[in-house]
């Protein structure tokens, strides 16, 4: 990956990491991922905005072989996909001052051992001449960290937003195009890093309106020189309003479960409900936190494990109640053989989750008439739940 230019002596450097495809041992990457770095070259002075992740340190230092100097290396986040390389960074420059937060100052100090003597903190609307550019800090905290902030250039109403709008997308393209492979990618950032912070990030992105903005440059996937698409759909996903959505996620060991979720979703979709459901024997995590952005209720469907609920089950009920989504309502549906503790499980395990449980529907064994009487019973709930809270139309 070469230095590409943005705009007159704004450029992207950086890496784009095709094949990587789990972050931080956890997070499911089918798109692969970039690590996204900016160098403003203003008249007086040289900046660089975040590094890359530590095992794409060559490139970056590719990169930058025919800058002569650098003179500030601006740290938004101290998490190493950002600023681990930092201390190669001040190898080569080691007159650089590095920029960052007063919790960024100390994070860096943790978690990459930097000298003290090289940190300058800068406080939030406070700004640094490059002298043809100027640079203001922006403080936004808990996005997704607490010690993150953004860069604005004032002249080029550029800006610099870290993991703020960032997309695991490894992609070509500099510029996002206005498509559904970027807004999926968008969003299943959003929802796997950022939705637990949602209300903070409101208030942020109320900060953040108040900069005339032409362009975003996230740290991960492509920049948006049309910014209203990345912030229109934020506002919606921030927001505490849901949609006319059922997330229907569901283990069946020997087919009980399924037949109770087979006329569940049936039932609630001839109702008009938008049903997503998930076998999560199989499913993408990436995708089901992406469908809980905007849904009003989830269903979690649960065979009976000695006396408990299916582990796969309370691992979905635990990633929930983690990301807490805007859902309103919930409920347990399932089977077991003599005794069952799955309802009582995963009511524990959602405990974050400010929603009203519908009574569950349990059935023993394979379902009976009266089992499927009892869904179609939660199917109307869930109906006239959307319907009061005016999520019907």
């Amino acid at each position: 990956m070469i230095r590409r230019k943005i705009k007159d002596a704004m450029f992207q450097l950086g890496a784009v990491d095709w094949d990587r495809r789990l972050f931080d041992s956890l997070i499911p990457l089918p798109d692969g991922t970039s690590y996204n770095a900016y160098l403003i070259q203003g008249s007086e002075k040289t900046a660089l905005l975040d590094t890359v992740d530590p095992a794409k340190t060559d490139i970056i230092m590719e990169q930058l072989a025919d800058v002569a100097e650098v003179d500030y290396i601006v740290a938004h986040h101290a998490e190493q996909d950002h600023s681990g390389s930092i201390p190669h960074i001040l190898a080569k420059y080691p007159d650089a001052t590095v920029l960052a937060s007063p919790k960024c100052k100390q994070m860096l100090i943790d978690h990459l051992h930097l000298p003290e003597n090289k940190i300058k903190t800068v406080s939030d609307g406070e700004t640094i001449s490059l002298g043809s550019h100027t640079l203001e800090f922006v403080h936004t905290p808990w996005v997704h960290w607490p010690e993150t902030m953004c860069t604005y250039v004032r002249e080029e109403k550029a800006l610099f937003s870290c993991d703020l709008f960032g997309a695991h997308l490894a992609t070509s393209d500099l510029f996002a195009q206005d498509d559904e492979r970027v807004y999926e990618a968008a969003k299943r950032y959003y929802a796997e890093i950022m939705m637990p912070f949602r209300s903070i990030i409101r208030k942020n992105i109320d900060k953040l309106s108040l900069l005339p903005i032409d362009i975003i440059c996230p740290s991960h996937g492509p920049a948006y020189i049309h910014p209203p698409f990345i912030l229109d759909a934020y506002k919606d996903w921030i927001s505490e309003t849901p949609k006319n959505s059922l997330v229907v996620a569901y283990i069946s060991m020997h087919n009980s479960t399924r037949i109770l979720v087979d006329r569940l979703v049936s039932s609630c979709a001839s109702k008009g409900i938008f049903v997503q459901q998930f076998d999560l024997s199989v499913t993408d995590v990436g995708k089901l936190a992406i469908a809980l952005v905007d849904a009003a209720t989830i269903v979690l469907g649960t065979p009976t494990v000695h006396v408990g609920a299916h582990p796969h089950v309370l691992n979905a009920a635990n990633l929930a109640n983690a990301l807490r989504p805007k859902l309103k309502f919930a409920s347990v549906i399932g089977s077991y053989g003599w005794a069952t503790k799955a309802v009582e499980q995963i009511a524990s395990a959602i405990g974050a989750l400010k929603v009203e449980i519908i009574p569950p529907v349990l059935c023993k064994g394979q379902p009976l008439p009266h089992d499927l009487d009892a869904i179609e019973n939660l199917a109307n709930g869930i109906y006239d739940r959307h319907r009061n809270a005016g999520l019907l139309i």
